[in-house]
């Protein structure tokens, strides 16, 4: 960091700066640093500051704040920046149809890709089974509960009742699917959007209840509506699901990957699938079912 004094120190070194009423210590004495104008304290700090890109959805914007807040619980600065992905612009049709997982990531890797961002924070679940070169994910949060539910305001609905019309709303290809198999008198509506979004359309009469993973009901505190927990043994969750995947360009310094990783757990706990073998493994097995698991 440098000024018009020649005022030069490294960003390694962490400094901080203290000039009260005109007098300097030992160490400011000898770098000689700023002219005191009738100023109490200047204190420079320097210090890593992680940026870190999010998507701007409440759900989004709540995991990348826990991110943040572990970050600065170990001693950094963090500097939010928030966005809107493709995935969160279209919503007129399902994910499937507009394309890969990167829906919601390409935008948020761009960011890493040119150095705006250090990290950028994702649903795990939305990460592409294979990343694009030149990213990688650096660590994962623990995991909460992995399971699908179904949230309505009835709560006397039951989905085994086959004398009413039950019609949940879900875009997601795999749902649908659990759905019909299990479920197979239940009607699909196709929904999409956050999941504030989501449950307004069912309020105003789209569907009588929506399919939705536990994590995000939980954190948005709309827990109180779950009115169905699908097994997990049935109704399999995605890889990932319940999990916040922190990623990076490969390019990151060292410095500000090794302040990144111990916020959060490299493995993810209470694993769905293949519950012994290692994370990254895990993630490259879930390939073998990627027609499945990756549809959202």
């Amino acid at each position: 960091m440098g000024n018009d004094n020649g005022f030069n120190i490294s960003l390694q070194s962490c400094l901080f700066l203290s000039i009260s009423c005109g007098k300097m210590t030992a160490i400011e004495e000898k770098i000689n640093p700023l002219q005191v104008n009738n100023l109490q304290t200047i204190r420079i700090d320097i210090m890593t500051t992680i940026h870190i890109g999010s998507r701007k959805s409440k759900l989004a914007m709540w995991q990348t704040d826990t991110v943040a807040a572990m970050l600065e619980k170990s001693g950094m600065e963090t500097q939010i920046s928030s966005m809107e992905t493709k995935g969160d612009k279209i919503l007129d049709v399902s994910i499937a149809k507009i394309g890969s997982k990167g829906v919601f990531t390409e935008e948020l890797e761009d960011q890493l890709s040119n150095g705006t961002t250090d990290i950028a924070v994702h649903s795990a679940k939305d990460m592409q089974s294979i990343l694009p070169s030149g990213f990688e994910l650096i660590a994962f949060t623990d995991r909460e509960k992995s399971n699908d539910v179904l949230v309505s305001r009835n709560t006397n609905l039951d989905l085994t009742d086959t004398n009413k019309p039950i019609r949940v709303g879900t875009s997601s290809v795999r749902r649908i699917a659990l759905l019909k198999h299990f479920y197979p008198h239940v009607e699909t509506v196709e929904m999409r959007g956050n999941l504030q979004t989501r449950i307004q359309k069912m309020d105003a009469g789209d569907c009588d209840a929506l399919m939705l993973a536990y994590a995000g009901v939980k954190r948005m505190e709309y827990d109180d509506m779950i009115v169905k927990t699908f097994s997990e043994d049935e109704f399999i969750p995605p890889v990932g699901q319940g999990c916040i995947a922190i990623e990076s360009a490969t390019t990151i310094s060292d410095d500000k990957r090794e302040k990144s990783e111990p916020a959060s757990t490299i493995l993810i706990q209470n694993p769905v699938c293949l519950p012994n073998v290692p994370i990254c493994e895990r993630w490259r097995a879930a390939v073998l079912y990627l027609p499945l698991a990756w549809q959202y």
